[in-house]
């Protein structure tokens, strides 16, 4: 079964096991760990999860690098902020 026409529903589903995965392991870092350290962790784990989401359910894993590119940028640019804003407080 296929989901819309090009996204094989397997595909979908392991990038779904994989999210709650990866969800699951940044909250029960936060209980372990505290600081800088855990920021980075989970915003590298952001990173990843928003890749997954863009690649998969977005649609970008057949287009264009440069669509692909953007979103990364996109990403690293939003997670830079969200770091530089943790760090001055």
């Amino acid at each position: 079964m296929k989901l819309f026409h090009s996204i094989p529903l397997k595909t979908c589903t392991t990038s779904w096991i994989m999210l709650l995965g990866l969800t699951t392991i940044s909250f029960e870092l936060s209980s372990i760990m505290n600081g800088r350290a855990l920021m980075f962790v989970i915003l590298a784990l952001t990173i990843i999860k928003g890749q997954l989401v863009a690649r998969d359910f977005m649609g970008l894993r057949k287009v264009r690098p440069l669509w692909r590119h953007i979103m990364t940028s996109y990403l690293l640019i939003i997670n830079g902020l969200i770091a530089i804003a943790y760090l001055t407080t």
